[in-house]
């Protein structure tokens, strides 16, 4: 894919910046050897393309890895910085950094390079959805490096070239968009969106504009209305501002430097760490205030995290705005189509129940852009007698127990017990915590203490295998998540003290 064209092509950098970038590097690997980085020579042996990520953001890919948004926005808005971001999205609804790099040029090679760099850091393993800008370029190297990975241009990419592309015809500007809008948000068919965009693009003599032929091209991978059995975790928004993305806009000027990113890039990492660990904290000792007798909200009370327990209350509440009426059925597939009149925002909208597969659909198509079910949903779920969510509604990376190593069943009272029995024990480790810390001789019981309870468990919960996990874990060094009242929460090997002050919160272990 490296075309005569592309020879010799190097990153440019300013005086200094490489040796600061290898440093940095340097001192970071020796911190903690799980930090991985990766460079990209080119002939002339100048540097062309760099990569890292920290371990933080290799866990946080096991555990949240399922979408993955390219983020490309520095680069392609020309920022004196040619930063490129893997971004993910945690169980409370917040960004993860999942990978950083630095490119030279926006070429097929580079990207290739760049994906093929980064699955390696992840252990050889690709996300299920790959959000990216629209570009051919990358377009043909996901294809290339992620053949089984659904690959989708962010909405807000899109959405934001719009008014550029009518600039030359500056008067059709709001009926336009109008009619975009309604040609791509609206249309619950394949068919109905065909009919519409063709509808359009004659209306408003766009048909031969390059761009507009490109659009229809990639429909599927951008129309809401060709998304089904997919989420996008909060990761593709209408505009930047809503996306978790512009959370690194407040890091990243138009005029920052390398050398100012490589030296903000440690306090990034513990802003978003402090912000996590203060999310998980709440979740362990805060339990949500229930709003409505709704079985939907009592169903997923203990199992989501406050963050999305709170936005899936909204949606229970807003239920009754809604007003269904029913458009057809199909017994032999045992569908049922209904409209739904949405009173809060003036909205109608279509929504598709089949009770044999328990499988439910809605044009707003939240669950897609969300990951959780919607007022709509609802609504019909409840004139049709049923009164709990279908499990594969309730994503497990929305819950308390999106770290599991185990899957969540289809019986989510297994999983609501499972939660209360974990927080019961966090709060417990708590207690335990701070009694341990007291003396040394407290601290040694207590360390024996988990010690020992960790090789039970690891011996009822891994019966049957030849070596036991939690023997194999005393044995290597250990991540120690501690936060602190006054400093923000860092990773320190098990053994270390790194000279923390203040009272310590908890650490998990």
């Amino acid at each position: 894919m490296r075309s005569q064209h592309d020879k010799g092509r190097r990153l440019v950098l300013e005086s200094g910046d490489a040796q600061v970038l290898l440093e940095t590097f340097t001192r970071m690997q020796e911190e903690n050897p799980k930090f991985y980085y990766a460079v990209d020579l080119n002939e002339q042996h100048q540097l062309r393309n760099l990569f890292w990520v920290d371990a933080k953001g290799m866990e946080d890919f096991n555990n949240f890895g399922d979408v993955v948004c390219l983020d490309t926005t520095y680069f392609t808005n020309k920022y004196r910085i040619p930063l490129v971001l893997f971004v993910g999205s945690n169980h409370h609804v917040q960004p993860t950094l999942l990978g950083c790099g630095l490119i030279a040029d926006e070429t097929v090679y580079t990207f290739v390079w760049l994906l093929q760099t980064w699955s390696v850091a992840m252990g050889d393993r690709g996300p299920r959805v790959m959000l990216t800008d629209q570009s051919n370029e990358i377009k043909t190297a996901v294809a290339a490096v992620f053949p089984r990975t659904q690959h989708c241009f962010c909405l807000y990419y899109i959405l934001e070239k719009v008014p550029r592309q009518l600039e030359y015809f500056s008067l059709w500007n709001d009926a336009f968009t109008v009619k975009f809008h309604k040609c791509v948000f609206k249309s619950w068919t394949e068919e109905q969106f065909e009919k519409r965009w063709w509808k359009l693009v004659d209306k408003f003599h766009v048909r031969e504009v390059e761009w507009f032929q490109s659009l229809y091209e990639d429909r599927r991978l951008w129309v809401p209305t060709f998304f089904r059995d997919v989420t996008f975790a909060s990761l593709s928004a209408y505009s930047r501002a809503e996306s978790l993305n512009s959370k690194f806009d407040k890091y990243v000027q138009g005029d920052t430097s390398v050398n100012e990113f490589v030296e903000q890039y440690k306090a990034i990492l513990e802003d978003m760490y402090e912000e996590e660990a203060k999310a998980d904290f709440d979740a362990w000792h805060e339990v949500p205030e229930l709003k409505s007798p709704s079985p939907f909200e009592k169903q997923v009370h203990l199992i989501y995290t406050h963050e999305i327990f709170t936005k899936f209350q909204l949606e229970v509440l807003g239920a009754a705005a809604c007003h269904l009426k029913k458009e057809s059925e199909d017994e032999r597939t045992t569908t049922t189509v209904y409209a739904v009149k949405d009173f809060e925002d003036d909205q109608n909208y279509v929504v598709e129940w089949n009770v044999k597969g328990s499988e439910i659909c809605c044009s707003c198509r939240s669950f897609e852009f969300k990951g959780y079910l919607c007022r709509h949903g609802i609504v019909v779920l409840q004139m049709s007698g049923v009164f709990s969510i279908p499990s594969k509604y309730v994503l497990q990376r929305w819950t308390n127990a999106a770290r599991s190593r185990k899957p969540v069943s289809g019986k989510l009272d297994e999983v609501q017990e499972r939660v209360r029995r974990f927080n019961d024990l966090c709060r417990r480790a708590i207690i335990l915590g701070e009694e341990g810390s007291l003396s040394q001789e407290s601290y040694n019981i207590a360390l024996s203490a988990i010690r020992e309870g960790l090789k039970q468990c690891g011996s009822v919960n891994h019966s049957g295998e030849e070596e036991n996990v939690s023997v194999e874990r005393e044995s290597e060094p250990q991540l120690d998540i501690v936060i602190s009242s006054n400093k923000a929460p860092r990773l320190s090997e098990t053994g270390k003290e790194k000279g923390t002050k203040g009272k310590v919160g908890f650490l998990v272990i």
